[in-house]
């Protein structure tokens, strides 16, 4: 059983994206493993759902007013700051956020960082940095070691896995030290972690289980296009869908359409609340328009149709044939860690 069939057989009543995005979040493994060495104790966890939180997700699902109103009528364009806000109502209903998005100033015109959460427990505050990453596994990675982070690379080519651990532990973690957050904070951090929840994927092959990532995490494969016309898309029996990408957290569950109904939507569609599933032959044809617009990775979740919707079995990305060789050349260029 994949995670998605897992998540799919525990929330089966979750239909609306919002709510299924928040069930995730807070159900889903870590991406960075709390028990881990490597991060001495400042990585953070929500823990296990608890049965009040279960109730509160399926009367979410039934009147959503409140979670809409939470998220406001904005277009999310970028899925981090999305998911922040599912964390902070999350947090506001547990009754422990004491500020989110908390900016530091050391002057009028100079931010010098913010605090994304800090929370109350008991007498101390804590401050969450959060993060939610998707990140393609460079199959020329080291077996061991940090280094290792810097070969899980984001779809666009911007950014590693190791260039975000640095930036949050070395700068965003230790903001609560610099002489002008003491202006804006309500008392003295106690505590400072990151809490990082994302989906990692791994080329074909043997998997590689990395130190300090949560043995368990979410995951997906990633193949170059031509890997995949030589290989899954010679199972004529699979369907798939793109996703867009505000709907890359959760397992993807749309209802089902013609192609009529639901012709092929561009990149930057916020959601779908319909699809029409696609043979292999169908997604070569959608990747390749994708491409035409942009030479960057596509998600396609492979699909089975379950009482009248779409309902995500895996996940992957198909990517350029030449992707590896860009981001090989970036990282030598120094445009990657």
């Amino acid at each position: 059983m994949t995670y998605q069939q897992a998540f799919e057989q525990r929330w089966r009543h979750l239909t609306r994206p919002h709510v299924r995005a928040l069930a995730w979040l807070l159900e889903s493994p870590d991406l960075l493993d709390p028990a881990s060495s490597h991060w001495q104790g400042r990585v953070a966890t929500l823990g296990p759902m608890t049965p009040a939180a279960a109730d509160w997700l399926a009367a979410l699902e039934h009147d959503p007013s409140t979670l809409d109103a939470a998220l406001g009528a904005k277009f999310y364009s970028r899925l981090g700051l999305y998911a922040e806000k599912l964390m902070a109502f999350y947090l506001a209903w547990q009754g422990v956020l004491a500020a989110h998005g908390l900016q530091v100033r050391a002057h009028r015109n100079e931010t010098v960082g913010e605090f994304d959460f800090l929370l109350r427990e008991g007498a101390r505050l804590l401050h969450w940095e959060f993060a939610s990453k998707f990140y393609l596994l460079d199959d020329q990675v080291p077996a061991s070691g940090r280094e290792s982070f810097h070969h899980l690379v984001g779809p666009n080519l911007a950014d590693t896995l190791g260039k975000k651990i640095r930036k949050t532990f070395s700068h965003q973690l230790e903001l609560r030290n610099h002489p002008a957050a003491a202006r804006v904070l309500p008392q003295p951090v106690d505590e400072a972690q990151a809490l990082v929840k994302g989906w990692l994927f791994h080329p074909p092959g043997p998997e590689r289980q990395l130190e300090g990532v949560s043995p368990g995490h979410c995951r997906g494969y990633w193949m170059t296009l031509a890997d995949f016309l030589a290989g899954p898309a010679q199972d004529g029996g699979k369907r798939y869908v793109v996703m867009p990408r505000m709907q890359w957290l959760a397992p993807l569950k749309v209802r089902m359409a013609t192609p009529e109904e639901a012709p092929f939507q561009p990149a930057s569609i916020a959601a779908v609340d319909k699809a029409a599933p696609l043979t292999a032959a169908g997604l070569h044809a959608a990747v390749l328009e994708r491409f035409a617009l942009e030479m960057s990775p596509v998600m396609a979740a492979t699909v089975e149709e379950q009482d009248g919707w779409l309902v995500e079995v895996e996940r992957g990305f198909i990517a350029p044939d030449d992707w590896h060789e860009r981001a090989a050349a970036r990282r030598a260029q120094g445009a990657l860690p």
